[in-house]
Parts: structure tokens; sequence; C-alpha cells
């Protein structure tokens, strides 16, 4: 599997037992849902919570610009999958996310998300 992740995909592999989600979608999700619910609650805006991850932690993207451009339909449906089946919190879709999925606003896919995206 290793020559086949590395030579053929260009990819380092590493070991994770089978779970949803494996390594990085089970850091990965939480810290955007956390984002969402941040957002929610009022605690920054979309702007100040990205800056904060971009300045402060030195991430390349924010995690709701980030959202956006996996696409919120795709968090969110992550996070309901890893929440069937392990049954942990920090997974659940926080109501705004599902709010905006059900108002068709999908990111960058959609035009619009947490940003406004140019259509192309």
């Amino acid at each position: 599997m290793h020559s086949f992740v590395g030579d053929t995909l260009g990819k380092r592999a590493i070991e994770a037992t089978d779970r949803a989600g494996f390594v990085v979608n089970s850091l990965l999700v939480p810290y955007l849902l956390s984002a969402i619910r941040m957002l929610e609650a009022g605690y920054a805006s979309a702007d100040d919570i990205d800056r904060g991850m971009t300045l402060g932690c030195g991430h390349p993207m924010g995690p709701l610009a980030l959202t956006d451009l996996i696409g919120l339909d795709t968090v969110q449906a992550i996070g309901r999958s890893m929440y069937d089946e392990l049954k942990e919190p920090l997974y659940s879709s926080p109501p705004l996310l599902d709010r905006m999925v059900d108002a068709g606003l999908l990111g960058a896919k959609s035009g619009k998300g947490f940003f406004d995206h140019p259509k192309g």
C-alpha cells in the first residue's frame, strides 16, 4: 500500500485504525464545526474567526473559508456520518450549518457560504 500511495499518488501514508474519519477528519471536522458554532453564538465575525486562525496559528486558510471550499453540505454529511458512528457531540451539525445547507448556501460551489465566491 505504501508504494502505491507514495509512488503512484505522490502522498505519504500514515497508519490509523479503521473508524469513521480516520485521523484527519477526526480532527478537522470538529474544528470546522466549532468555528461555525462560534459564528452562530456571535463570538466573532466570520472574517475575524478566519483571521484569528491564519494570523494566530499560521493556518493557510481559516476554518470558515475552508468549509466553503470543501462545501457546507459535504462538511455536514461527514459530521453526521461520524456522529452516527461515534455518538460524540463534537461531530453534531450546528443549526446554522443545517439552515445554510437547507437554503442552498453550499460555499464555493453555489457562490455563497460564509463568504461570497465568484461563480465561474
